[in-house]
């Protein structure tokens, strides 16, 4: 019942809706009128010109049955004109009855009652029992990435969506909607919002601003994760009560600077674990080359452990056998005075004073010129605006102003000397070109770019970059990081570290006995005994139900791990 009221109110209170019923009633009665004009012709003529009498029942059976053209056969006339009269009845009955009809209740009842079926599809209110959810206020690219997240971590969420179409399309596709505008207490207080684990405002500045307000008017101590896409938006947001200001265009930028070549050999952190910490190490031009992963003693001469490796934006198994390429990336997991010490033993290696390249001005090639700066390398910028060069010239050391696929420029910019390029354009196409101008231009360039869609990933890779980290990417880490209240780690574009408590279903069993890595793909990196993350793995290490699993994979294989163990 409250789901028929539900969709009888959207039907009555929609104007063009109720002038359609009104429409449709003025044409039933229309046909009446025909049908009951058609009945008293009939005893007319039945009467006057044939000298036949029947009761007006007969004559309005007579009538439908000849307008619905089923012509029983049992009442006829038999002089011309009453023949001329079943002609006519005839033919306005395939015409009102079997076509106009038809289309008049479709159009002007069925599928506005349908259209309320579906715009009702949606819920505009969360059970009384939800809790411990997370609260999107828009869909975009970051949405997408998270709720895949969540699903597998058995976190639920709700979008908010002010269109109840927009709403019914999402549930089509199988995603939690509530409809309600954005902005509105009333909606927060229908969706639970004091009993949230997380609100997410991701659309615009001012309008997370407002969410922000509206939030804190229902629930004083939720968390909310608002994101600033103008570096000016950041206090304001925190003084409306966000609790976390995302300025990821920002962070964008710095991720992508710190995965340069600039001067020599060295680490660059990308997060930590627990009390462990996480570097890559691209190993051009320096003494591990050629050696397998065994041969590099890396564990007996330092305690630093090889985890995994990147291999033109595929993540490998640090297998011990494993040769090492000169364009490979290793990634390394150690305590943070280990990783201190072999940075210090690097530094003789691969030493390129040569300012590294940027291409592209904007807001997150403008962070990564500051984070490259605060770090003491040289950059040179590649732009087209004028204006962007004119803000960022006291950043760089150099600013070209032009187009980066002209040769001449790039060659006065240093492409042939420098250690890196960092590619920011907001393009991926733009991206992918550069990315193969600058490989061919110089094969020894470490490249590092920036994408929109996760679509363009192995076509950017196919043409030669070294690093590509993307904004939904980023974001999808840095939300779910606050989620489990862990720090940052950003590994790079479609690879995570997951960590999950040993399966009953390999309890006993040692950690070569377990197949985690043949069945899944993911590699363990670390189990975590007795509180402490043990990262010395033997192949005999015999798992228990108390330890815990820290594994470095893809979603995609973190999903299998769970199908497979259950």
């Amino acid at each position: 019942m409250k789901t028929i009221s539900t969709q009888l109110s959207y039907f009555l209170k929609d104007v063009a809706l109720r002038r359609n019923v009104k429409l449709l009633l003025r044409y039933v009665l229309i046909l009446v009128v025909v049908i009951a004009i058609f009945s008293v012709v009939f005893h007319f003529i039945m009467w006057e010109v044939e000298g036949k009498q029947h009761s007006w029942i007969t004559g309005l059976y007579w009538t439908l049955t000849v307008m619905s053209t089923l012509g029983f056969g049992d009442i006829t006339f038999e002089s011309d004109i009453g023949r001329l009269f079943s002609v006519i009845v005839l033919m306005t009955g395939i015409v009102m009855l079997l076509i106009v009809l038809p289309f008049a209740f479709i159009r002007f009842f069925y599928a506005p009652w349908l259209e309320a079926q579906i715009h009702n599809r949606a819920p505009r209110e969360l059970p009384a029992s939800t809790s411990g959810h997370v609260i999107f206020t828009a869909r975009d690219s970051v949405t997408d990435g998270l709720i895949s997240r969540l699903e597998r971590s058995r976190i639920p969420y709700v979008i908010l969506e002010p269109d109840s179409g927009e709403a019914s399309d999402m549930v089509a596709e199988g995603l939690r909607v509530a409809v309600g505008e954005i902005d509105s207490q009333e909606t927060y207080q229908k969706v639970r919002v004091d009993q949230a684990r997380l609100v997410v405002a991701n659309v615009d500045d001012m309008v997370n601003t407002n969410i922000t307000l509206t939030v804190r008017e229902q629930a004083a101590d939720v968390p909310i994760a608002a994101v600033a896409r103008e570096e000016d938006a950041i206090d304001v947001m925190e003084l409306s009560g966000a609790t976390h200001v995302l300025p990821l265009k920002r962070w964008l930028g710095e991720q992508l600077a710190n995965r340069i070549n600039a001067e020599s050999a060295g680490l660059y952190p990308i997060g930590e674990f627990e009390d462990v910490q996480f570097a890559e190490l691209p190993v051009h031009n320096i003494p591990f080359v050629g050696k397998t992963i065994r041969e590099t003693r890396l564990r007996e001469t330092t305690g630093i452990s090889i985890v995994g490796v990147w291999e033109r934006g595929k993540m490998q198994p640090a297998r011990p056998d494993r040769v090492i390429r000169n364009s490979d990336v290793l990634v390394l997991m150690g305590r943070a005075e280990q990783l201190e010490e072999l940075n210090d033993m690097l530094v003789i290696y691969d030493y390129n004073p040569n300012p590294v390249l940027l291409i592209g001005g904007g807001a997150v090639g403008e962070a990564a010129a500051r984070a490259l700066r605060r770090r003491g390398v040289d950059v040179h910028l590649v732009e087209k605006d004028p204006r962007r060069c004119r803000h960022l010239s006291k950043v760089c050391n150099g600013v070209f102003n032009g187009d980066a696929s002209d040769y001449d420029l790039l060659q006065e910019a240093g492409i042939d000397r420098a250690p890196s390029v960092v590619l920011t354009t907001n393009s991926d196409a733009i991206n992918v070109f550069l990315t193969s101008y600058c490989r061919r231009l110089n094969p020894e360039l470490r490249v590092v770019t920036r994408i929109n869609t996760e679509r363009n990933l192995d076509a950017i890779y196919r043409a030669g970059a070294d690093f590509v980290l993307s904004y939904s990417t980023l974001a999808v880490d840095v939300i779910m990081s606050i989620l489990n209240n862990k720090q940052l780690l950003v590994l790079g574009e479609g690879v995570d570290l997951f960590s999950h408590d040993v399966p009953a279903a390999l309890y006993g069993k040692t950690l070569a006995q377990s197949g985690i890595g043949a069945r899944t793909g993911l590699s363990v990196v670390a189990v975590k005994v007795n509180g402490s993350l043990k990262t010395r793995l033997p192949p005999d290490l015999v798992l228990d139900r108390d330890h815990g699993l820290v594994m470095i994979g893809s979603g995609e294989q973190e999903e299998a791990f769970l199908e497979v163990f259950g």
